[in-house]
């Protein structure tokens, strides 16, 4: 069996797909899209008044780095601690905690780079209710 040369390639996101926490992502660093073996990086975009569903991330950590916009972010069991990431600002996010992303302008979108170390993330990500629940992010 021959092994390929590693090769650099440049990917522009040119499609949205719709997340399983109902938020727009734009495919950029993947294994699907360039063969990556422990890395994936996309932009999220949070509409207007928008949120994502509350969520876990399965077995995989991710940073945040807001390009525009004020996100709220609310994580732990029972989603009762918060946060808010500005533009230039980061957020990392350990591998299980629940949590959900809330864009504070009710009239523009709110941007950020997600970064991975899963280049399959979008396949081990898992919607989360807080209400009916047990277990749940530490504090």
């Amino acid at each position: 069996m021959t092994e390929r040369a590693p090769i650099i390639r440049g990917i522009r996101p040119d499609r949205e797909v719709m997340t399983t926490q109902r938020l727009p992502y734009f495919v950029g660093i993947s294994g699907r899209t360039v063969d990556a073996t422990g890395l994936s990086m996309h932009v999220v975009v949070i509409p207007p008044g928008g949120r994502a569903e509350p969520h876990i991330h399965v077995g995989y950590e991710t940073g945040i780095y807001v390009l525009e916009g004020d996100v709220l972010t609310r994580w732990g069991a029972r989603l009762e601690h918060e946060v808010v990431s500005h533009a230039g600002e980061f957020l990392f996010v350990p591998p299980g905690v629940p949590h959900e992303a809330i864009n504070l302008s009710a009239t523009a979108p709110a941007r950020a780079i997600v970064a991975r170390n899963d280049p399959e993330e979008l396949d081990k990500v898992q919607r989360y209710d807080p209400l009916t629940s047990t277990t749940g992010g530490a504090p």
